[in-house]
C-alpha cells in the first residue's frame, strides 16, 4: 500500500512539490492512517523516554515531530480549498474530525505536557537562545490553551468538543462553498445587460461557458463577478436578485442550512470556554492576541464606530440627492450604493471604475507585485511554465533572493471556479525551517478573479489590485521566513499581528511611481496619465465611510457573539438585534453576515478575532508612515528594518516588540484614522 500511494513515498518533483498529477482523493485515508500513527510514535517516543527533560530532546524533537502528517495535511488542506471535487469533500469530512481529535490529545497528553512544564519553570536557568526560549513559552502556552491542565474527565469532554467542533466547521465551510457553486444569475439578452461594461460582459460570459451555457452571460456569487454587477447594472430589478442571493448564503432550509451548525458551534465553544476557566469564549480567544481583553478591542472599535456612521449617512445623502437628479428613486436600498457610489465617484472625481480597469490587466499587477518585493527586498521571481500544479491556471515561480539562491516556490492561483471556495487567502505546501537543513517554504497565494476571455488580459477592479497585494504580503511573510524551528516560521504569528505585512504591502500598489512603471493600458500600453492618478489618490477616501461601517459591523457583531453567555443563540436574530442595538445604517449591510460567516465558524482562527484587520490597519498606516518620513517608499533602511523585525522573524519576536524594533516605538491611531478621512470626523465627536 505504501509503495501504491503517492502521498507516502518521496516526493521527487522539482523543490519537493507534491505529485499533483498522481493524487487521488482515495489516496488521503491511507496516508493519513499511516502519519497518524508515524506522529503517535514519534509523540509517545518524546513523552517517555527515560533522560531528563530538555531542550533539544523534548521542545526542539517536538518542533521536528509530525513532517509527514504536516506534508500530507498541507495538500489536503489546499486541495479541499482550491480543487476539491465531491470525493475530496468526503473525505474531508471524515478526515476533519480525526485530525482535530489527534491533535487535541497531543496537547492533553500528561506526560508530555510535564516534561514541557518543568522545562518552562526552569526556563531562567536553561540558558537558551532567544528564538529558542521564545519556542518554549510558546509551546508550553499552546498547550495551557489546549487544555493541558484540566481534570481527566475534563480533558475526555474537551477532547469531545474539539472532535465535533470540527465536523461542523467543516460542514459550514462546504455550505457556503455549495450556495457558491449552486447558484447564478442567467442574463440572456441585452435589456439584461444593461449598463454592463465590455469587461463584465466578457466575464460573465466566461463564467456562463465554465457551466455549461456558452450563449448565456452567468453573474455567479464570486465577488469579482457580484460586486461589478452591484456596481454597474442598471437593472435595479437584477440587483435586487444578485444582492438578496449573495447575501443570503448559508441561510437556506435544508440539508444546506448554516443557522443551526453555528448555534452548534457557539454553544461549544461556550462550553470550551468555561471548562478552561473563562466566562466567555472571547475571554478565552484573547489570551493569546496583541489586544489582550475584549475591552481593549472596544477601545478601538469605537474609535471609528461612530464616525463612520456619520460619514456613512452623508455618503447616503449624497447618493439619494443623485438618484434625484436623475428621476430615479431616492431610498437607496443596499443593492443600490455601489451602484450610485460609482456615479458619485464619477462626478466628483472624474474616476470610472471602468476606464480604470483597462489599466489593471492581472499581468501587470502581478509585475507590480514581483517589481516592488525585488525593489525593498531584493527578491526576483523565475516562472517556471514546464511545472504542473494542481490546475492549469496555477502559475509556479521559484523565488531567488539578493545573492541569487533559491529562498522559496511561489504558486499563484488568480482564477475563480466552481471547485474553489470563495474569497482570497494564502496558505502554504511547506513551512520555512531550518532544523534540518534550509528546509524551502511552498507559499500559494489564491484569489477569486473573474477570468478574461481566451488570449485576452484578465482585468482587475482597484479593488481586485488591492486584494492581490494584500495576499501577495502574506506571501512574502512565508517567503521571507527566516527562523530555525517550524513553529514559529513565517505567518505563525498572533493572529492581530499576521495581517500587518499583507496590510502594509498594499500601500505600494497606489504609490504614485508604481502606477506609472506598471499600469499601462491593456490596449496601447500607454502609462496611466499623471492627471488620473492624482484622481485615484483624491478618490481613495470617498466612500470609506460604507467601507468602514460593513467591516466595523462585522468585527462589533463578532465581538458581542463570543462574549454573549446566552444559550441556544439564533444566529440571524442575534444579528438583526445587535445591529439595531448598534445603530446599523438601514442601507449598508454586514461584509460578512453570519451565515456565511467563513472567518467566524469554517474554523476557530478568526472567532472574537475579526477586528484583527482594523488592529493591523493602525500598525501598517502607522509603519507605512515611516518609508513617507524618510521620503521614499522603497527607502533601504527602512525597508531593511521592516524585513528582518516583521516579514523575516515570524514569531520568534513578541509583536509588539518587533513593531517597535521596526518603528522605533509603539503605533498611533491617527495615521489610521487618518487614511480612512475619519480623523477630522473623530476629532469633532
Amino acid at each position: 500500500m505504501t509503495s501504491n500511494n503517492p502521498l507516502l513515498v518521496e516526493w521527487k518533483s522539482p523543490y519537493g512539490l507534491p505529485p499533483f498529477g498522481e493524487v487521488r482523493a482515495g489516496h488521503f485515508v491511507a496516508a493519513f492512517d499511516v502519519a497518524l500513527a508515524q506522529h503517535n510514535a514519534e509523540i509517545e517516543r518524546i513523552a517517555t523516554q527515560s533522560q531528563a527533560p530538555s531542550f533539544d530532546n523534548t521542545i526542539a524533537a517536538f518542533d521536528a515531530s509530525g513532517r509527514l502528517l504536516a506534508r500530507i495535511g498541507h495538500l489536503f488542506h489546499n486541495l479541499c480549498s482550491s480543487e476539491t471535487s465531491p470525493e475530496l469533500q468526503a473525505v474531508e469530512r471524515t478526515m476533519a474530525p480525526r485530525l482535530a481529535t489527534h491533535h487535541s490529545a497531543i496537547y492533553l497528553n500528561d506526560k508530555l505536557f510535564g516534561r514541557v512544564d518543568d522545562l518552562h519553570a526552569r526556563r531562567e536557568a536553561l540558558d537558551l537562545a532567544p528564538e529558542a526560549q521564545r519556542l518554549l513559552e510558546r509551546v508550553h502556552l499552546d498547550f495551557v490553551l489546549a487544555g493541558a491542565r484540566l481534570s481527566a474527565a475534563d480533558k475526555q469532554r474537551l477532547g469531545a468538543i474539539v472532535q465535533r467542533l470540527a465536523e461542523l466547521q467543516t460542514a459550514f465551510s462546504q455550505n457556503v462553498l455549495h450556495d457558491e457553486s449552486n447558484w447564478a444569475l442567467w442574463l440572456d439578452d441585452e435589456r439584461e445587460l444593461a449598463g454592463l461594461p465590455p469587461f463584465m460582459r466578457v466575464s460573465a460570459r466566461q463564467a456562463a461557458q465554465q457551466r455549461g451555457r456558452p450563449d448565456a452571460w452567468a453573474i455567479t456569487l464570486s465577488r469579482s463577478l457580484v460586486v461589478p454587477f452591484l456596481t454597474f447594472s442598471d437593472r435595479r430589478d437584477l440587483r435586487e436578485q444578485a444582492f438578496t442571493a449573495w447575501m443570503s448564503r448559508g441561510e437556506h432550509a435544508g440539508e444546506h442550512d448554516n443557522r443551526p451548525i453555528a448555534r452548534e458551534i457557539l454553544a461549544l465553544r461556550r462550553e470550551q470556554a468555561s471548562l478552561m476557566g473563562y466566562g466567555t469564549y472571547a475571554d478565552y480567544a484573547l489570551v493569546d492576541r496583541m489586544a489582550g481583553t475584549p475591552a481593549a478591542v472596544a477601545r478601538l472599535l469605537e474609535q471609528v464606530w461612530t464616525p463612520a456612521k456619520k460619514r456613512a449617512t452623508e455618503e447616503r445623502d449624497a447618493l439619494a440627492a443623485l438618484a434625484a437628479s436623475r428621476g430615479e428613486p431616492t431610498t437607496i436600498e443596499p443593492w443600490d450604493w455601489r451602484y450610485y457610489a460609482e456615479k458619485v465617484r464619477q462626478v466628483r472625481y472624474a474616476v470610472d471604475d471602468a476606464a480604470v480597469k483597462p489599466y489593471f490587466a492581472l499581468e501587470r499587477i502581478v509585475a507590480a507585485a514581483f517589481d516592488c518585493a525585488q525593489r525593498l527586498f531584493g527578491l526576483t521571481f523565475i516562472l517556471r511554465p514546464e511545472i504542473a500544479a494542481y490546475h492549469p491556471d496555477v502559475k509556479v515561480y521559484e523565488v531567488r533572493g539578493r545573492d541569487d539562491r533559491a529562498i522559496g516556490v511561489f504558486l499563484h492561483d488568480n482564477f475563480a471556479r466552481p471547485t474553489k471556495r470563495g474569497g482570497a487567502w494564502m496558505s502554504s505546501y511547506r513551512l520555512q525551517s531550518r532544523i534540518a537543513g534550509d528546509v524551502l517554504p511552498i507559499i500559494v497565494n489564491n484569489n477569486n478573479f473573474a477570468k478574461g476571455a481566451p488570449g485576452e488580459s484578465t482585468l482587475l477592479s482597484l479593488d481586485d489590485a488591492l486584494t492581490l497585494f494584500h495576499e501577495f504580503g502574506h506571501g512574502l511573510h512565508g517567503l521571507l521566513s527566516q527562523v530555525t524551528f517550524e513553529s514559529l516560521s513565517g505567518t505563525q504569528v498572533l493572529r492581530d499581528f499576521v495581517e500587518l505585512p499583507s496590510q502594509i504591502f498594499e500601500n505600494w500598489l497606489l504609490e504614485p511611481d508604481v502606477l506609472r512603471r506598471h499600469a499601462r493600458h491593456v490596449e496601447t500600453g500607454a502609462p496611466m496619465p499623471d492627471e488620473l492618478i492624482a484622481r485615484l489618490e483624491q478618490a481613495r477616501r470617498f466612500n470609506q465611510g460604507f467601507e468602514t461601517v460593513e467591516y466595523t459591523a462585522c468585527a462589533l457583531v463578532d465581538m458581542a457573539l463570543h462574549a454573549s453567555v446566552a444559550e441556544d443563540i439564533d444566529i440571524t436574530e442575534f444579528e438583526r438585534e445587535e445591529l439595531k442595538r448598534l445603530g446599523m445604517p438601514r442601507e449598508i449591510v454586514m461584509r460578512h453576515r453570519l451565515p456565511h460567516f467563513l472567518h467566524l465558524f469554517a474554523s476557530s482562527g478568526y472567532a472574537a478575532g475579526y477586528y484583527v484587520y482594523m488592529w493591523a490597519e493602525v500598525l501598517d498606516a502607522d509603519g507605512y508612515n515611516a518609508f513617507l518620513e524618510a521620503g521614499n517608499p522603497f527607502d533601504p533602511a527602512v525597508a531593511e528594518r521592516l524585513q528582518r523585525y516583521v516579514y523575516s522573524a515570524g514569531n520568534t519576536l513578541e509583536p509588539a516588540a518587533a513593531f517597535r524594533a521596526f518603528r522605533g516605538r509603539d503605533p498611533k491611531v491617527e495615521p489610521m484614522l487618518s487614511k480612512r478621512g475619519l480623523a477630522e470626523t473623530s476629532a469633532s465627536d
